[in-house]
């Protein structure tokens, strides 16, 4: 279940055929989904409720053909490796990977293994893999350390185009936003052929947000569902040794793809503009948060390679977007990341976790009321 499925439409602009970030072509994205016991917390055993997602950004080897890329930091409590090679050259060269606080390194590892296994570059060889991450202690056995190499492997070979599984799935599995489920989101828009006719696609891994913030097409849906009718997942966390979580702490990671033409600093302001998405749905950077944001674009696949083997090119062809037109990719970007949080809450299923901890899911009925009572009715989407 989708937005669009419930008659919610965001914003003006036209959807890509799959409405997710796999319509910039050559896009992949494959996750790998950990859940396993419930009851009580028990360190390294359960219950696990995480996993891994995987970004591979063109249908070519990324390894050896890298594409310019850009970041934006709202708020900085989270991680984002690689983006200081990133910002220094501008250069994505490897897929992206997505999971909880606690399993960055092992995802990162684990990229970078897959590919020393099939690359022919001998021990010359280096990379610095983008991988993100959001919290999932709330539900999940943080400290237990359940991803491990195999499952990053797995979410590589089911990586693929087309429809993407959103809501409480890989990375994003037992992730919280506005305290209702979250997890994983994607959307896309496609600018007017004035504009290039390009495409943008976002993904998102949604772990951020109060109930009371929570907006939708700028309708104060949370404060419609208060928490008194559809509990928070933070209430009564607590052991008897620590404060609770503040209500809404968390992060979100956003990914943005497009076809378009661009240079790494026009990717950073397209990344910059995933903010204001965001916010549109409620979200404010808050101090605890992690909300970090990268884009890549394909338009241009010659870039040559950081390698310590010569390129015998002195000189690359690349092509420009020419800024004049890019305020559409700007305006499909903020769209398209604001329909991928809500479809991330629309799609998440009530989920229990460690301790009994619930996240209820965003009741469909409550929200479809609601949007009608502020003069937003459902609508019939083709």
């Amino acid at each position: 279940m989708r937005a669009r499925d419930l008659g919610i439409v965001i914003g003006r602009g036209r959807p890509g055929p799959n409405n997710a970030i796999t319509d910039v072509a050559g896009v992949r994205v494959g996750h790998t989904t950990i859940i396993r016991g419930e009851g009580r917390l028990a360190v390294g055993e359960g219950p696990v409720r995480t996993g891994v997602t995987v970004v591979v950004p063109h249908d070519g080897d990324i390894w050896i053909e890298p594409i310019y890329a850009g970041c934006h930091r709202l708020n900085g409590n989270g991680e984002l490796t690689g983006l200081e090679w990133i910002r220094e050259a501008g250069h994505l060269t490897g897929p992206i990977g997505i999971t909880n606080t606690h399993s960055v390194g092992v995802v990162r590892d684990a990229i970078i293994r897959n590919a020393v296994g099939v690359l022919p570059f001998g021990t010359s060889y280096w990379a610095l893999p983008v991988v993100g991450e959001t919290w999932d202690g709330l539900l999940n056995d943080i400290d237990g350390f359940h991803v491990t190499p195999d499952h990053v492997d797995a979410a590589l070979v089911a990586a693929r185009s087309g429809p993407v599984d959103e809501g409480g799935v890989g990375g994003g599995t037992g992730m919280v936003c506005h305290e209702f489920k979250g997890g994983i989101g994607t959307a896309s828009r496609v600018v007017g052929d004035e504009s290039g006719g390009f495409t943008v696609g976002v993904l998102v891994q949604a772990n951020y947000g109060r109930r009371d913030w929570l907006r939708v097409d700028g309708v104060p849906v949370g404060e419609a569902i208060p928490i008194e009718n559809v509990p928070s997942p933070f209430a009564g966390t607590a052991a008897d040794d620590e404060a609770p979580p503040p209500a809404g702490s968390g992060s979100i990671i956003a990914i943005v793809a497009t076809d378009a033409p661009l240079l790494p600093h026009q990717c950073e302001r397209l990344a910059q503009r995933a903010g204001l998405g965001i916010a549109r749905m409620g979200g404010t950077g808050a101090h605890s948060s992690g909300d970090l944001f990268l884009c890549f674009a394909t338009g241009n696949r010659s870039i040559p390679r950081t390698s310590f083997r010569a390129d015998p090119r002195v000189v690359a062809d690349i092509h420009v977007l020419n800024d004049f037109v890019i305020g559409a990719l700007f305006d499909a970007t903020i769209e398209a990341t604001e329909e991928a949080i809500l479809n991330a809450l629309v799609a998440a299923e009530t989920m229990t976790g460690r301790d009994g901890i619930t996240a209820y899911a965003l009741p469909h009925d409550r929200l479809l009321e609601t949007m009608t009572r502020f003069g937003r009715p459902a609508r019939t989407v083709a």
